[in-house]
């Protein structure tokens, strides 16, 4: 079935799409995927329910490309902290360092966010497919970069997407959890022992 949506062209165009995205995704985290009508979404974006009609089929839709932007905003700095630092063995404690913090602050200001990604994406396959396979695009990207740099240990691609794990749980336990038991010092601390470790 062919989508009558159109693709935006000129910059106010792009930027109208671009904002429903961005406040429709917010608002769909905040107040929950299902709880969430696409008038809602028209009224919080400050825009008609035709002009929502005119880029997107459904909310899923606009729900999907914020999962995509989600991604890309919490990648590209750590990304940048890969490029701008100058990348030897020695500094990449100073450098893990770092990346962590900045994951512990996306996590912490996109809690909510996080959360209804997750749960939806256990609930419906499209979802599910567009998250995993920006968890992958991800993955390679950080492979290339480190390449760039002379990493490239064996089988860099399988251990990237390890060490993005450890580190996702590590964020979930210090942001989501926080066992009063817990050391989050000295568990940073063994989070970047383990992926000095797996990139050597």
């Amino acid at each position: 079935m062919m989508s009558d949506t159109r693709i935006p062209s000129q910059k106010r165009s792009i930027e109208k799409r671009n904002r429903i995205i961005k406040m429709g995704f917010e608002l769909m985290c905040e107040e929950g995927y299902y709880q969430t009508t696409t008038t809602d979404i028209a009224k919080y974006a400050g825009v008609s329910t035709g002009i929502i009609y005119q880029y997107f089929n459904d909310k899923k839709e606009i729900f999907i490309e914020g999962i995509k932007s989600y991604s890309d905003n919490i990648m590209f700095p750590i990304l940048e902290v890969l490029k701008k630092k100058k990348f030897d063995v020695n500094c990449l404690e100073v450098i893990l360092e770092e990346m962590l913090q900045i994951f512990i602050k996306e996590h912490t200001l996109s809690k909510k966010a996080h959360e209804e990604m997750i749960a939806l994406s256990h609930q419906d396959e499209e979802i599910a497919k567009i998250f995993h396979d920006k968890e992958l695009e991800t993955t390679k990207k950080i492979v290339e970069t480190l390449k760039k740099f002379g990493i490239n240990s064996p089988n860099l691609l399988e251990k990237v997407h390890i060490i993005i794990g450890i580190v996702e749980n590590y964020c979930h336990e210090v942001v989501y959890h926080k066992h009063s038991c817990m050391n989050y010092d000295i568990m940073k601390q063994e989070v970047i022992k383990m992926i000095i470790t797996l990139l050597k």
